[in-house]
């Protein structure tokens, strides 16, 4: 994202945005084969870290919660924690808000989990960012979350003309 920032012409902004898409997907699959790769060194799978990492940030969750959450099943997510239950870095506690839903929370040894993959990712992530500055990475940031926010109401644009 560094360098010198080029007049973008309207006509221009789709093909822009195509280029951005079309680096996410590699980032996100090579991104996701690496944690699997290191998957050993803490034991976690990707999917068991997300809800590790989700939990760690917004504390207990119901698992429909996790699931809107992440735009992720329900079904994806119970399985999810089921494998972070065997492994006892979750437990379920009663919901004050729904019987029959009950609250996840992270375990001591999950947090302690979870606080190791971060703190590696972290790690990696500082050489990472050799050579960007606070301003691209505030800038991606604000293109990745309004493109995101953009296809949460897509479903608002089901009549735009395409040719």
């Amino acid at each position: 994202m560094s360098g010198t920032a080029r007049p973008q012409h309207p006509a221009d902004l789709p093909d822009r945005l195509a280029e951005v898409f079309d680096l996410v997907g590699p980032l996100y699959r090579r991104a996701h084969r690496k944690v699997e790769q290191d998957a050993p060194i803490e034991g976690l799978p990707v999917g068991v870290r997300a809800v590790l990492v989700l939990l760690r940030e917004h504390g207990p969750m119901t698992v429909p919660q996790m699931g809107r959450t992440q735009a992720l099943s329900r079904q994806f997510v119970q399985r999810m924690i089921n494998d972070a239950a065997a492994r006892h870095l979750v437990e379920s506690v009663p919901n004050p808000a729904h019987k029959r839903s009950s609250l996840i929370r992270l375990t001591e040894e999950g947090t302690a989990a979870i606080t190791a993959v971060l703190a590696r990712e972290r790690a990696v992530l500082a050489q990472a960012g050799e050579g960007l500055t606070d301003a691209d990475i505030t800038a991606c940031i604000r293109v990745l979350t309004h493109l995101l926010h953009f296809l949460d109401n897509l479903h608002f644009l089901d009549n735009v003309d395409v040719d």
